[in-house]
């Protein structure tokens, strides 16, 4: 009988717990909406935040409740935005693909102003006045932009210089934003011509320490058909909404700062 009493109490004890959880799950369950495994399963997984979400899952859950649109995630294709689309119900606008492009064609062909023997980042070189390269805007070429590409799109060259791969690259901005020089935008891939420096120093300046910087020698706005391109603070400036890829300020630049994109 003393056994006995302390099983009952116990199994008693143990059938109201579970009554309890049982209610419980059923009073404060939260319904799940059926649409967010599918758009999960569309989504690439990487997290990469660039949606400005927390994750991938948090970019899903923000669909549902109409706080982000399909084209605010960078990494998805063109085969899974359609599917997410259905899964919504929505149209899907058209998206136009960006890359990231590198404005510095320096490299190696610019001077240095000391031997750097710190931390091999470019954060860290630019901490110590402006970094090791005689062009204070330039590149300082240690890779902390092909470190944080998510995506593997961007790779350091022979001329120590980021080169990136547009068929990898999503346009997330994790370059752009971790660049200390600014050197990196996202231009549309239909744009193939750019400014490949973005210095402002004046042009006797600028060759004195690169000699494929711009000099603001102003062939380039003058030449354009279109007037697509500005001399801002000694650099030329292209107006992308005015560019129609007409090519002649590719070809007239003496310096040849302005370069362009090969697919």
């Amino acid at each position: 009988m003393e056994i006995i009493l302390p099983i009952i109490v116990l199994s008693s004890l143990g059938i109201l717990f579970g009554l309890g959880l049982a209610f419980a799950s059923k009073k404060f369950c939260v319904a799940e909406d059926p649409r967010l495994t599918g758009i999960i399963k569309c989504l690439p997984g990487a997290n990469c935040g660039a949606c400005g979400k927390p994750g991938c899952i948090g970019f899903a859950e923000s669909l549902i409740q109409g706080e982000a649109s399909v084209n605010s995630c960078v990494a998805t294709e063109d085969e899974e935005r359609r599917e997410i689309s259905k899964i919504l119900g929505v149209a899907l606008k058209e998206k136009i693909k960006t890359a990231a492009v590198l404005h510095c064609g320096g490299g190696r062909k610019v001077k240095g102003r000391f031997i750097y023997d710190g931390i091999k980042t470019c954060a860290a070189s630019n901490l110590i006045m402006g970094g090791h390269k005689a062009c204070l805007y330039g590149c300082l070429g240690f890779g902390d932009c092909s470190r944080v590409c998510p995506f593997g799109a961007i790779t350091m060259g022979e001329e120590e210089l980021p080169v990136v791969d547009e068929n990898k690259c999503t346009a997330c901005g994790k370059c752009v934003a971790i660049c200390p020089k600014n050197l990196f935008s996202l231009i549309a891939a239909d744009k193939p011509y750019y400014t490949n420096c973005s210095s402002l120093d004046l042009g006797k300046k600028v060759m004195s320490v690169c000699k494929v910087g711009c000099i603001a020698c102003r062939k380039c706005a003058n030449s354009c058909p279109h007037k697509a391109i500005e001399i801002k603070n000694n650099l030329a400036v292209f107006d992308y909404s005015k560019c129609k890829n007409a090519g002649v300020c590719f070809t007239v630049c003496p310096t040849k700062a302005i370069a362009k994109r090969e697919k």
